[in-house]
Formats: structure tokens, C-alpha cells, sequence
């Protein structure tokens, strides 16, 4: 199966759509994305698409609804969790300034002081 991005005017996913490999002729990326937005353009008469790899093995991460589509960069980026991340520009995936303890405990994100709380149960 191949896995399309529905994008909005502003390269917001509001959307993702499975579409059967025989539709793509069981081609791989990038020789399939044009089959698949042929497809669902068809089907559905709206045509900005982008395929995604569920296993993240081209653009980056696998879109999901909220992602936005990077020109630029060819990738799918998360809504920014806080404003005090940043962006890994390998992986387009945010990090936090201070890197999660990993001492096996839970933490949860303070934005207030930067830092990782641990959650107390």
C-alpha cells in the first residue's frame, strides 16, 4: 500500500489516503507518486498530494494530519511541540534544548524553565 498526504493551501496535512499498490503498478517511490495523485485526484477531484513513507524511508516522517510539507527540506514536519525546540535538520524532527534524562524514569516538558520534570506517581 502507499500512503498520500492531502495538503491544504498552506502545505497542511488535513488528510491521509491509502492507495492500493496495483494502482501505483507496485512501483516504488518516486515512480509511484504520480500514478497515486493521478489516482486520488480522479477520485476525489482535489490534487495536492504528496506520497509519505510509512517507514519514513523518503521525506523524512510519515505525514500525519497537523504535519506540514517542507519544500525545501522534501519532508514532513511535526507541529513544533514548544517554542524552545528547534529543528534537527537530518531527521526534521524537534528536539528539546535540554536532552531527556535517561535514567528509566518518566519526565514530562517544563517550558517555563526548559527542562525536563520527572512525573511523580
Amino acid at each position: 500500500m502507499a500512503h498520500f498526504a492531502k495538503l491544504n493551501e498552506n502545505n497542511v496535512v488535513v488528510d491521509v489516503n491509502v492507495v492500493s499498490n496495483d494502482v501505483i503498478n507496485n512501483l516504488p517511490f518516486p515512480d509511484s507518486e504520480s500514478l497515486g495523485i493521478e489516482f486520488l485526484t480522479a477520485l476525489t477531484g482535489y490534487s495536492n498530494w504528496k506520497q509519505t513513507s510509512y517507514n519514513d524511508s523518503f521525506r523524512k516522517n510519515y505525514a500525519g494530519v497537523g504535519y506540514t510539507y517542507d519544500n525545501q527540506r522534501d519532508a514532513f514536519i511535526s507541529p513544533k511541540p514548544f517554542p524552545s525546540w528547534f529543528l534537527d535538520e537530518q531527521t526534521c524532527l524537534w528536539n528539546s534544548p535540554t536532552p531527556m534524562p535517561t535514567d528509566n524514569k518518566r519526565y514530562s516538558w517544563h517550558e517555563e524553565t526548559t527542562s525536563w520534570l520527572e512525573i511523580k506517581e
